[in-house]
């Protein structure tokens, strides 16, 4: 099943830091202070495992509720238990892609600035009497 939220989400920071997922996966990794590319991929990586889940839940819900497949109190504490598991993994992932894309378009690439040749320092002269 394709993740509908997360591939986007990983496509504007790759955009927005210019690198590959894996580059910027190793550069976060270099630096134990936190920075807004690690809170990034952290959250782009909750986005994922929610995707996940909601797909992994649904295939057993799916598995459940199959028409030859009889629905006793034991299976339909199982459909109740898969369908609030897809409900607060939905929950997590709209939360966390919401806030990902609020915090991507908050920033923007800075502009490479044009080199300016370097200024001579003024010459100094002093006054004698």
């Amino acid at each position: 099943m394709p993740h509908p939220v997360s591939a986007p989400l990983a496509e504007r920071i790759e955009a927005l830091y210019g690198r590959t997922r894996a580059d910027l996966e190793a550069h976060a990794a270099t630096t134990d202070q936190p920075t807004m590319l690690a809170a990034l991929l952290e959250a782009l990586s909750t986005v994922e495992l929610a995707e996940k889940n909601i797909a992994f839940q649904r295939e057993r819900l799916l598995q459940l509720a199959a028409p030859a497949h009889d629905i006793g109190p034991f299976t339909a504490s199982h459909l109740l238990d898969c369908s609030r598991r897809i409900a607060e993994s939905v929950a997590v992932r709209d939360t966390q892609a919401h806030h990902v894309t609020a915090v991507i378009q908050s920033l923007h690439r800075a502009p490479v600035p044009a080199e300016t040749p370097a200024v001579a320092p003024a010459a100094t002269t002093s006054r004698t009497r």
